[in-house]
């Protein structure tokens, strides 16, 4: 029997960084523990704190397989309730790019997009130029090692993959030079969001500050965005039970929760289990009991509770039945709109057909799609606010679409710029949830020796 080391590692999840952990090392020999995490990658953060931070945000994962190696050392290895619940929490990228690969597939490859990173972080992989095809960025660059090859590397963050080889530098610049000369730039490519994310996550940190423990689940005041997701079920029924012009109605399956205003023209969904991810809350209006639907707003299950109060405190309270009434978008629907941000001073841009409004911190903010707005049966959202690393990969996020009333909008743009609400973690609890909100992935190669489409999940 492998004797026992004095060593104690207790996992949990980072204070700050949506999918990354920490591990916190004790014992005489608590150096036997930091060596083999170093080894696995893991980077050391302050005294005896260590940080697993990756670009594919599969820490939960590689957390768990790190502990295993551990005990099998004779470690003591704590592993926090939050931290299992990561792990053992389902979950895969939307619209990922190659659906016919198998959860584990789909691991394996962001692991070998993991080891590029790695190899290019730790000087071991030389990027020469980069570019962008039109889709995402190519790079190539060389391996440093004896008898390294040439790569043209395609993709990025947890896609990127090595798409091609060559035997010298020489060879695979022409090659490249070839393909991308009007693109072409010097050097690796600006980092991404996840990268910086990552690199941020894997920086000191001082945990003797402020709060004795980083890890504490004592409540703390924090913007609204970043505050619990709390009891969604319990928010509809103290809404209920407080505005009696609702009336509630369960579906057969118990599933669903369905609140109808006396007036029948405006009428609530609740989705009990649905995935954080997930749309949970869906509201739509008509001008009479029998019309078409006039607007509808869609919330996913890590909405934050003060949020959800905010919408559900202006159907009630707001316009009354008139919120029902909407009107088409134009520019000073917008305007209207937006003004909380425009007045809390929040960043503004125009990106093609989408404006943006996002705070200074980047993690929340308001987005306007131009094109979405001029159809009102249109499948796109017209209107999106919501909160995380960004609006591709937000913790939670609420769409609207075009007769959206401008007031309700507003109130919901002035609670997320000035309104607060409380946390029991460091780290915004839907937050452990932002790598599950991909909504876009650039194209990438087919995987050598498989069909594409030739399965299907």
């Amino acid at each position: 029997m492998t004797p026992a080391i004095d060593a104690h590692v207790r996992l949990d999840t980072h204070p700050t960084h949506p999918s990354a952990v920490t591990a916190v090392l004790t014992g005489s020999q608590a150096r036997v523990a930091l060596i083999a995490l170093e080894a696995a990658d893991w980077s050391v953060a302050a005294d005896n704190i260590l940080v697993l931070a990756r670009i594919d945000h599969e820490e939960p994962y590689w957390a768990e397989d790190a502990a295993k190696h551990l005990i099998a050392e004779g470690i003591t290895v704590e592993i926090t309730p939050r931290l299992q619940e990561a792990i053992n929490e389902e979950w895969t990228w939307a619209n990922y790019p190659m659906p016919w690969c198998t959860r584990s597939e789909i691991r394996e490859v962001s692991n070998q997009a993991q080891k590029i990173h790695d190899d290019i972080r730790h000087g071991q992989l030389l990027i020469h130029a980069h570019a962008h095809d039109g889709h995402t960025t190519v790079a190539v660059g060389t391996y440093l090692h004896p008898g390294g090859k040439s790569v043209y590397l395609h993709g990025e963050d947890h896609l990127r993959q090595i798409a091609d080889t060559f035997d010298s530098p020489a060879k695979a610049l022409l090659a490249f030079e070839k393909a991308h000369s009007a693109e072409m730039h010097p050097g690796p490519a600006p980092l991404t969001d996840t990268e910086r994310a990552a690199i941020e996550a894997r920086s000191v940190f001082d945990v003797t500050t402020a709060k004795s423990d980083p890890f504490s689940n004592e409540p703390e005041t924090v913007p609204v965005y970043l505050a619990d997701t709390g009891d969604h079920d319990a928010l509809l029924d103290t809404f209920l039970e407080a505005h009696s012009e609702f009336e509630k109605w369960r579906t057969w399956s118990d599933d669903t929760t369905h609140a109808i205003h006396e007036s029948q023209t405006l009428r609530i969904e609740r989705v009990h289990e649905a995935h954080p991810r997930e749309t949970a809350w869906t509201i739509t209006a008509y001008e009479t009991p029998v019309s078409d639907r006039m607007w509808h707003l869609t919330a996913t299950g890590a909405t934050p509770a003060p949020v959800l109060q905010t919408l559900l405190h202006h159907l009630a309270e707001g316009d009354g039945c008139d919120t029902a009434v909407g009107g088409p978008v134009d520019e000073q629907t917008v305007t209207a709109a937006t003004r909380p941000l425009t007045d809390a001073g929040w960043e503004h841009a125009v990106d093609g057909r989408w404006i943006r409004w996002t705070n200074l911190a980047g993690d929340a903010g308001v987005q306007f799609d131009a094109f979405a707005a001029q159809n009102a049966n249109s499948a796109l959202a017209t209107w999106t606010v919501w909160a995380g690393p960004n609006i591709d990969r937000a913790a939670w996020a609420i769409h609207a679409s075009p007769y959206t009333p401008a007031a309700l909008l507003a109130s919901l743009a002035d609670g997320l710029a000035h309104a607060t609400g409380t946390s029991t973690t460091t780290a915004p609890t839907a937050s452990r949830h932002a790598r599950q909100f991909v909504t876009t992935s650039p194209s990438l190669p087919q995987i050598p020796n498989r069909q594409s489409g030739s399965r299907s999940r």
